[in-house]
């Protein structure tokens, strides 16, 4: 079933790749609620409860991106955020996520002898897909097929037991969608992955919201400047979409770059976080 949250949403995502595809027009708001076939009263009205801000700002929002990207070439007060894990006084990096790589026996024997509980809850960008064993939350992942969706997740985990449970377990996770939201949270990652994507996934998880990084930028991070591709291949295959930030991390250029949950999600997210921490510097 299908709620007015998502539908809202679906909408929104093909008004921001609308603008993504013309940005160089510039598209008015009126273009862009033309475009999904909205009067630019209700487009305005729907897109500022979700955003937080105007339809305009959001877009200069996601402008702002690629001039932020630029401050990476002489590593400013960007490489002191990082270092530490931290954005700025104003409390922007709320989450605090702890990582505990799966042992190599659960690595090889994929999944064999744990208990994967799963669910789905609905976000500002669509629905989400989690699981977790005991120890953390080990999948995440936008969907638009639920079945299809599981079965990735027990692809992933051929020989794992597997248990639907309600979402209401994953309150947590939901609570860390709302806009205006500012509490401090602990969250307990179980990855599975190599010791290289491990390592790049926990680089992830020091880009405070609100912030951009390069993929050669999290290659040096993890001491090794000359893989840039390796790092963008472990990125592709990064398990937890949103609270290992890989939509964080865009081209040098200041290009957005890929995205495995679809690049105008991306875009949003990126928009929608910028916001929210424009929102949380103001109190």
């Amino acid at each position: 079933m299908v709620d007015r949250q998502e539908i809202n949403y679906r909408k929104i995502q093909e008004a921001i790749q609308f603008a993504i595809d013309n940005y160089i027009k510039q598209p008015s708001l009126e273009e862009l609620a033309e475009h999904i076939h909205l009067s630019p009263y209700h487009f305005q009205r729907v897109f500022s409860k979700w955003a937080g801000v105007s339809p305009k700002k959001f877009i200069q929002y996601l402008s702002l991106q690629h001039a932020k990207s630029l401050l990476l070439a002489d590593k400013t007060a960007m490489e002191t955020y990082i270092e530490v894990g931290l954005s700025s006084s104003s409390r922007l990096h709320d989450l605090f996520v702890q990582t505990e790589g799966m042992t190599p026996s659960e690595f090889k024997n994929k999944g064999k002898n744990l208990v994967i509980r799963y669910s789905s809850i609905l976000s500002p960008f669509g629905r989400v897909l989690i699981a977790s064993t005991d120890k953390g939350i080990c999948f995440m992942a936008f969907y638009e097929d639920y079945v299809e969706e599981v079965n990735n997740l027990k692809a992933s985990f051929p020989n794992a037991a597997f248990m639907e449970v309600s979402p209401d377990g994953f309150q947590d996770i939901g609570r860390l969608f709302e806009m205006r939201s500012m509490e401090a949270r602990s969250i307990k990652l179980h990855l599975k992955g190599t010791p290289f994507q491990l390592k790049v996934w926990e680089s992830l998880l020091k880009i405070p919201e609100g912030r951009l990084v390069s993929y050669s930028y999290i290659a040096g991070e993890i001491g090794n400047p000359k893989a840039a591709r390796a790092v963008g291949t472990a990125i592709g295959n990064n398990p937890v979409a949103y609270l290992i930030p890989c939509h964080r991390v865009i081209q040098s250029s200041g290009m957005l770059g890929g995205y495995k949950w679809d690049l105008g999600r991306k875009a949003c997210m990126l928009g929608w976080e910028s916001a929210r921490a424009s929102l949380l510097e103001r109190k």
